[in-house]
């Protein structure tokens, strides 16, 4: 279906939702949205202002109270025709983010499937929010402590993962009792707005969910911040920004859960099984062509397997068949855009320049759109740039190491603490290696760590609190506790 077009998307919204109605921009202001495999504007649509940022909030204000107050198992209902509604336009849906992201179809149903589980999952959770009731040690009283909604929240999502970082924060919130306004990112504003459409069709009240594209981001979202009926923000992005948006959210003492950036590091032993380790190594960098914070970042390898274990995913990585994403054909679509595509090319010749060797890729292809060649860059010293950030694109720098210690060391060796993978044969070995890892989260012969029922989030300046699992219901709760005598 590479003819695909926003034609095929019934009632696609393109204007703010703001209290269960369509809006423009108070002040009429409209943004492009560009297909990445072209550049092509495929879909203009409203900019929210700051007043539309305030009325967002005062319509999630007006349904606070009757949403709250609605029964556990009706909000559970809720949410589970939601992720029926999402299954059913799962086409519907990976189609639009493909030509709005640019990933591959395959990445993208992946995308939709895992995205709506998370309807499913807090479908579940929304009626287990438990309290406690206990005696004092002193006998004196009873200790009962509620779990009410934290009230109003802000959720920031970004563009690489459009379906499921929304339906990550707007699950558990909904399950939890509160109402919402969502901002997400002006590259991919198409694939919320139709979330939001499937949300009112599901039975979300008017006001519960609210959506705000805006270019204006720092203004809206700040805007949002100040006023003080808001009382949380989930924020998903860059470790930058979010610096940025704690300081914002300090003023008003803001609950804040915020699931930043990555710098993943890859360990394949000497004992490893190369075959799975390549494999898992397919998945961990190039699912979505490398653009997630998951995304391993660092490849290190014991010089013992080295060779071989490069050789074997620079032959699986040089068969991916790159396209538009919307090609039933295409295995690795573009970046999401110009500024995306220009820093892997960047970051790539920063290592080549600092000595690595090229054995696949390396360049931009001479076509339209924002694409990167698969690329393994080899002999990377440990000082080069690359290491040290985000790629978000699909390169694999490797280095060797001898000593698991020195592995380990030099994994740990980074701001960020998302993710870490390590593949070996000795079971043992690698539950010590993953306990001496500092990272959230760690995928131990397995490339993929991401589940719903699972507790999402990293350590260090990746973020604060966790989304998924019942873990994930509890950052929008706040505990009330009762003294009383009976």
């Amino acid at each position: 279906m590479g003819d695909f077009s926003l034609d095929q998307i019934a009632d696609l919204p393109l204007e703010l939702c703001i209290g269960g109605k369509q809006v423009p921009a108070s002040d009429s202001s409209r943004f492009d949205v560009h297909d990445p495999a072209t550049g092509d504007v495929i879909a203009s649509v409203a900019d929210g202002s700051v007043d539309d940022a305030l009325a967002a909030v005062a319509a999630a204000a007006g349904a606070a109270g009757a949403w709250a107050a609605t029964a556990p198992r009706e909000r559970s209902e809720i949410l589970r025709r939601a992720f029926e509604l999402m299954r059913d336009r799962s086409d519907e849906l990976a189609h639009l983010i493909s030509l709005e992201n640019g990933k591959a179809l395959p990445d993208a149903r992946g995308e939709v499937a895992y995205a709506a589980e998370f309807f499913r999952w807090y479908a579940e959770e929304a009626v287990r929010a438990s309290g406690s009731v206990m005696t004092a040690p002193s006998g004196a009283n009873r200790i009962v402590v509620l779990q009410q909604p934290v009230g109003i929240c802000v959720l920031v999502t970004p563009w690489n993962f459009p379906a499921a970082m929304a339906t990550r924060k707007i699950g558990p919130a909904l399950a939890a009792g509160c109402t919402v306004v969502l901002k997400p990112a002006s590259d991919t504003p198409l694939t919320a707005l139709l979330m939001a459409k499937i949300l009112e069709d599901a039975g979300v009240p008017a006001g519960v969910v609210n959506v705000l594209p805006a270019r204006r981001s720092g203004a809206v979202v700040s805007a949002m911040l100040h006023d003080p009926r808001v009382r949380k923000l989930s924020f998903t992005g860059s470790t930058e920004v979010g610096r940025v948006l704690l300081r914002e959210a300090a003023d008003q003492v803001v609950n804040c859960s915020m699931e930043l950036g990555g710098n993943a590091p890859f360990l394949v032993l000497d004992d490893a099984d190369l075959d799975d380790a390549v494999d898992g190594a397919m998945v961990a960098k190039m699912r979505n062509a490398g653009e997630a914070c998951t995304a391993a970042n660092r490849f290190y390898v014991h010089a013992d397997v080295a060779d071989e274990f490069s050789r074997r995913l620079a032959e699986r990585m040089a068969a991916l068949r790159v396209g538009p994403g919307t090609s039933d054909d295409t295995e690795i679509g573009p970046l999401v855009n110009e500024e995306s595509a220009a820093k892997v090319a960047s970051l790539v010749a920063g290592a080549v320049a600092d000595g690595a060797r090229i054995v696949l890729g390396g360049a931009r292809p001479d076509r339209a759109g924002y694409y990167y060649e698969p690329t393994v860059l080899l002999d990377v010293p440990r000082t080069s740039g690359i290491l040290g950030e985000e790629i978000f694109g699909p390169v694999a720098p490797v280095v060797t190491f001898t000593d698991e210690a020195d592995a380990i060391r030099m994994a740990n060796d980074t701001e960020f603490g998302l993710v870490s993978y390590v593949y070996t044969s000795d079971l043992a070995r690698g539950m010590r290696i993953s306990e001496a890892l500092d990272s959230g989260m760690v995928g131990l012969n397995r490339g993929l760590v991401s589940d719903p029922a699972a507790p999402f989030g990293g350590t260090k300046q990746s973020g604060i609190g966790r989304e998924g699992g019942h873990e994930g219901m509890l950052d929008y709760l706040e505990s009330k506790y009762i003294a009383v005598s009976w």
